[in-house]
């Protein structure tokens, strides 16, 4: 899925105005222009349009995450720079952890986007990659589960 799809559907979903995102990516020490911000936002079709790399929106999960959840103690020594290569799996468990979502919260957020998963289907998309039961997030599932999200949050 587009990062930048994803990271207008969660403004969205989650009400954030310029100044909660850009704060959102100061928390991650990443500085980020109004402008670039802007850039982000726009449509692939509209003039200013500025792809999203995989570190950005991770540094944005990553700061929903701080917002929400705290800094946690970290080691001498440790810096935690987000995944080069964000994966659509990487994105949901991401957004598990900021919002502090259960099995059931997940499972009844996919059930508004009218989306049906068992427990095992759903443990299967948070199973490390080799793993013989983990299962590939699609990106009509993403985009399904920001769709429950704004359900969720926004009525």
């Amino acid at each position: 899925m587009n990062k930048n799809d994803v990271l207008r559907k969660l403004r969205y979903a989650l009400n954030l105005n310029d100044s909660a995102m850009l704060e959102l990516f100061r928390l991650t020490d990443h500085e980020i222009e109004q402008s670039k911000l802007t850039g982000l936002l726009k449509k692939e079709d509209d003039e200013g349009f500025v792809a999203c790399r995989d570190d950005v929106l991770g540094y944005f999960l990553d700061g929903l995450i701080l917002q929400r959840r705290g800094r946690k103690e970290a080691k001498p020594c440790e810096t935690r720079k987000p995944d080069p290569r964000l994966t659509n799996n990487a994105v949901l468990k991401k957004l598990r952890i900021a919002l502090e979502l259960k099995e059931e919260d997940m499972r009844a957020i996919l059930k508004l986007a009218d989306v049906d998963l068992s427990k095992s289907e759903l443990t299967a998309l948070f199973r490390k990659e080799g793993h013989k039961n983990y299962k590939e997030c699609g990106d009509q599932f993403l985009r399904k589960f920001l769709q429950g999200l704004s359900i969720r949050y926004r009525t």
